[in-house]
């Protein structure tokens, strides 16, 4: 059933270190003072539990992988239920021996599992290699019914294509997440750096004004160069420690300054919260569900559409 009160969402902005695991911590422990605050929706940032590795293609990354369920969602679980919220976490998705995906696992408040979304878009342009790892998404554009309402969740590419925000509306969601990873080239920031975040934004308010829903994209902050410490099975079996370095000199002028900017939408586009370019924060805002349908009753787009003429939008291109 569809929450009739406010729910508290959360995003959870966040930098990335190195080490796997202390990446899991510090997630799992923002998760538990949202919580306390209140929030009973919350979200992490993309592909959290490393910094963004996808700036170069290594097979060894590929160790970074793990099954769902696995190491993370027995954590993640734990943590839904001891801190009574639902969780949207972007996770590298070992599906089979050369098979990935870049998935976003929601978990309920008791713990359950309660869909997967696997990302549908994959980029491939300098520092963002996505291709090389992730098989694209074979499950659809999806809406999951939560006890804290209907969400869908898209995955950072995905957030600029209409097709997947107005699909997944079309299922049901009235709240769609969009966890991302996406910064400048530092090169770039000084000429390009505010259009290219202020295209960023629009794009997914456009989301929301179209389809009548709220949107939450959240974001990470710092500058990566793409190091990774883990753990993986060794020779004989038990995990060994696995340090991998990031290409380039480590300048300020390699790796990807990522811009934060998290923000939150209503179904108007109006911005709601929005965080920093470069802090940790946890972006709160309290989601009204009845202003779903009361924008939709005075902006009726999903009536309006004539989808007796939209027979080419399944075509790459209309010579």
């Amino acid at each position: 059933m569809a929450p009739t009160q406010n729910t508290r969402v959360a995003l959870i902005q966040m930098s990335c270190s190195p080490d796997t695991q202390l990446n899991l911590d510090r997630a799992a422990e923002r998760v538990y003072k949202a919580a306390a605050q209140g929030a009973t929706l919350v979200c992490l940032p993309e592909l959290f539990r490393a910094q963004y590795f996808c700036q170069r293609e290594d097979h060894a990354l590929f160790g970074l992988a793990e099954s769902i369920p696995g190491p993370s969602t027995d954590i993640l679980t734990r943590v839904c239920r001891e801190a009574n919220v639902v969780l949207v976490a972007s996770l590298f998705e070992r599906r089979a021996p050369g098979l990935y995906h870049n998935t976003a696992v929601t978990i309920e408040r008791d713990g359950r599992i309660a869909d997967t979304y696997r990302k549908m878009h994959i980029p491939d342009d300098p520092l963002y290699y996505e291709k090389f790892y992730f098989t694209p998404g074979d499950l659809g554009f999806k809406a999951t019914e939560t006890t804290a309402g209907k969400i869908g969740t898209l995955v950072c590419w995905d957030q600029w294509y209409p097709e997947g925000a107005r699909l997944t509306a079309l299922r049901g969601a009235e709240t769609l997440f969009f966890p991302t990873a996406i910064g400048w080239h530092p090169s770039e920031k000084e000429e390009f750096g505010t259009a290219q975040y202020e295209a960023w934004q629009t794009a997914q308010r456009a989301h929301a004004i179209a389809n009548g829903v709220f949107v939450c994209a959240v974001n990470r902050v710092g500058h990566e160069h793409g190091d990774v410490k883990f753990k993986a099975p060794a020779a004989d079996g038990n995990p060994a420690t696995v340090e991998l370095h990031g290409p380039g000199d480590h300048t300020p002028h390699s790796g990807i300054e990522f811009w934060g900017g998290s923000f939150i939408a209503d179904p108007f586009g109006r911005i709601l919260a929005q965080a920093s370019h470069d802090k940790e924060e946890i972006l709160y805002a309290d989601l009204d569900p009845k202003l779903v349908e009361v924008t939709r009753q005075h902006w009726p787009f999903l009536r309006d559409r004539r989808i007796d003429a939209y027979e080419g939008i399944a075509k790459r291109f209309l010579d």
